[in-house]
């Protein structure tokens, strides 16, 4: 059964990238947007469902889940999301991938699409938001429509999106563990994080050789350890570290300069049921602004795990590393 779900959703996959290709947006700058995006929305959506039906037999037995919900008053259902865990995503009945299918013929569509996914952004900000250096918040997903230049063609588009996920669930595979998702999230970034080169080329660790770094650094049973990568890209060193050592017996805390990085980190702690680390991901340039701290220094932790990005021309801001905090920070490779 996990074969055949892992090449389903390889399929899922590839029927959202032939989207982007058919409206013009194939290697378009943001077509990983779009479909990391939209492969989050369907998860979360799924997520939802199978929290609900955990939560209410009822809704586990309903046939249609959606149609028993609606019937729920505004106390019963309120009561329902208080009775998810904290790190479980939180959804108004209009925001089930369900309701914008039923939808999708009516005017405006696409401006429908984008105000569902900005309010589910607005409604689980404080879980799944990542912080910048400077401490504002980038929000789960964008307006998907505005990628498509032509206005006439943006209801086509997003409903072209969301039919292929109508008939698709994640629901029986929340059980699975890392090497299942990692499989996945593997296939899904494949073609955007590639090494291009430049200046701020990204760099992606494979699944194998960071499994492999992960069972050289544990040797023994740990609890409440923090582990960190300070250039931490996707986060597949640290998704392997946090699996062996146990997702529940540490913490995960990053940095990375790259706000696509640090968007694809944040979609592969969700996938890896990693949430409660959300908050300690932060898009920024780590040599000039190191974000994690105790007590006004620089916090330590039990755990450093990284493979950065060795081509970095840090030209541009050399002069500003040259002071004495600095000099103590990098003590190493100094004449």
């Amino acid at each position: 059964m996990t074969q055949n779900f892992t090449e389903d959703t390889k399929k899922l996959i590839d029927t959202l990238k032939n989207t982007c290709g058919e409206h013009g947006l194939g290697n378009d700058g943001n077509e990983y947007k779009i479909i990391t995006q939209i492969f989050l929305y369907k998860f979360m959506n799924d997520k939802f469902a199978h929290e609900a039906k955990a939560k209410d037999a009822k809704l586990a037995k309903a046939e249609k889940w959606e149609e028993t919900i609606k019937n729920y008053s505004a106390e019963q259902y309120e009561m329902l999301l208080l009775s998810f865990g904290p790190n479980a995503p939180k959804l108004k009945p209009e925001h089930y991938i369900s309701y914008l299918w039923n939808r999708q013929n009516e005017p405006e569509f696409a401006k429908l699409f984008d105000d569902t996914l900005r309010d589910i952004s607005t409604f689980n900000n404080e879980i799944f938001s990542v912080k910048t250096e400077s401490g504002a918040r980038i929000r789960l997903f964008d307006e998907i429509s505005n990628f498509i230049s032509d206005s006439s063609k943006r209801d086509e588009f997003c409903r072209a999106l969301i039919n292929p996920l109508v008939n698709f669930s994640f629901e029986k595979i929340f059980h699975q563990k890392f090497d299942f998702f990692a499989t996945i999230f593997e296939y899904l970034i494949k073609d955007y994080n590639k090494d291009g080169g430049g200046k701020y080329a990204e760099y992606y660790t494979p699944h194998a050789v960071a499994k492999i770094m992960a069972k050289i650094l544990v040797n023994g049973k740990y609890k409440n350890v923090s582990i960190y990568d300070p250039a931490a890209g996707t986060g597949s060193l640290l998704m392997s570290l946090a699996h062996e050592i146990g997702e529940e017996r540490c913490a995960i805390y990053s940095q990375d300069v790259s706000q696509k990085s640090s968007g694809m980190l944040r979609l592969n702690l969700i996938l890896n049921n990693l949430v409660h680390s959300i908050q300690n991901v932060i898009q920024g340039n780590t040599l000039l602004a190191p974000y994690h701290r105790e007590k006004n220094e620089l916090k330590k932790f039990d755990f450093i795990v990284s493979n950065p990005p060795f081509k970095l021309d840090f030209s541009n801001f050399h002069s500003e590393l040259e002071n004495k905090a600095n000099r103590e920070r990098f003590f190493c490779g100094r004449s």
